[in-house]
């Protein structure tokens, strides 16, 4: 037998062994490129989240935490009552900053009795220059319990504003160069931004003798004063991150309307907060962000973010108060009690108008 009849068969078997081999390695990177670094399997999602969530959501501990339980999760930002406006079928879920715009997203996605979670929720305050706060508080607009925490009393700060008082006309006012012109609170867009339109839910209850607005005659009593609250503030961010982070750099209003979240976080983180003092309006609405499954694929990422041990502890490690969690959270932000009101002691938590007429109040008050 020669040669050539030899070499056939092993030509035929080292071709059978590199397929073999071949499948193999294409298999093996099929595998490997579905785990994570770690070597945990993943489902990716995509999501749209208010702006506030992003620093979580980029947290390594918090990518890894995530991957952990096998999830990838990708996010994109936007005002929460803009939400209902997206392509919503390009999403596996959508976490807006309160249950409110929630009930529009489902809707426009046609979903029907969707299984929302909240897993964690976070009061609107407003931080102040130290200066400003005392300000308001010698003139009877504020009540200071330490030098950079204290309360915003409503029902004295909406008459200022109805009677466009200036920061001038204020006792005390003068030593302080920065405390010029109308004296305002900076928001978001009502229209569009969570935070904007529940100030005006809470500013219309307050307006509206401590009652929810509910009907046309409430918003004829309490748009001209929510309309003052909002011409007067000139341009509307559509978040609360770039006046927050102009309010820490030294710039920006005098007083800002934020999350406590971001003060918290910024706390934990052990930022410098510089001259703030955080004031609670003492009627206000509490944000409770409200995860909105799309898909079938993001379906148990919501009762994760709620349940889950580790992902608490790194929600509030960013601030947000998890759902039952107040005895995690005050041990957690305890050596900054000297900004937070951690109990939310003396607060009042209302309701919102419904859907169509919170907006009929944004839109009003925009003009």
């Amino acid at each position: 037998m020669g040669f050539r009849e030899h070499a056939a068969p092993v030509r035929r078997i080292f071709g059978i062994a590199l397929a073999v081999l071949l499948i193999g390695g294409v298999i093996a990177v099929i595998l490997i490129g579905n785990k994570e670094p770690g070597g945990t399997a993943t489902k990716t999602v995509r999501g749209v989240i208010g702006s506030e969530k992003a620093e979580f959501f980029d947290d390594p501990d918090v990518v890894k935490a995530l991957a952990a339980k096998g999830y990838t999760v990708r996010t994109e930002t936007s005002g929460s009552w803009a939400m209902d406006q997206l392509p919503l079928k390009e999403y596996d879920f959508a976490f807006p900053s309160s249950s409110e715009p929630a009930v529009e997203i489902e809707a426009k996605a046609g979903l029907k009795g969707a299984q929302t979670v909240k897993p964690f929720y976070s009061p609107l305050v407003v931080v102040a220059r130290a200066n400003a706060a005392k300000v308001l508080a010698d003139n009877g607009l504020a009540r200071l319990t330490g030098k950079n925490t204290g309360t915003l009393l409503m029902g004295p700060y909406l008459k200022a504003s109805g009677e466009d008082r200036t920061w001038q006309q204020l006792q005390g006012s003068a030593a302080y160069a920065e405390l010029t012109g109308t004296v305002f609170i900076k928001t978001t867009d009502p229209t569009s931004s969570n935070s904007g339109a529940l100030f005006l839910a809470a500013t219309s209850n307050v307006h509206n003798n401590s009652t929810v607005v509910s009907d046309e005659a409430g918003i004829e009593r309490t748009a001209p004063l929510l309309r003052k609250l909002i011409s007067v503030q000139g341009s509307l961010p559509p978040s609360t991150d770039d006046p927050f982070r102009a309010f820490i750099s030294g710039a920006g209003d005098p007083l800002i309307l934020v999350y406590e979240s971001q003060v918290a976080s910024m706390l934990l983180q052990k930022q410098d907060p510089g001259d703030m003092a955080v004031l609670y309006p003492d009627t206000t609405v509490n944000t409770e962000h409200t995860f909105v499954p799309l898909s079938e694929t993001a379906r148990e990422l919501g009762a994760l973010l709620t349940g889950d041990p580790k992902l608490r502890e790194l929600a509030i490690r960013h601030g947000f108060r998890p759902r039952d969690g107040l005895a995690e959270f005050t041990k957690a932000t305890e050596p900054h009690s000297a900004f937070l009101n951690q109990k939310l002691t003396g607060i009042r938590q209302v309701n919102t108008p419904n859907v169509k007429i919170l907006m009929t109040l944004a839109q009003r008050a925009k003009g």
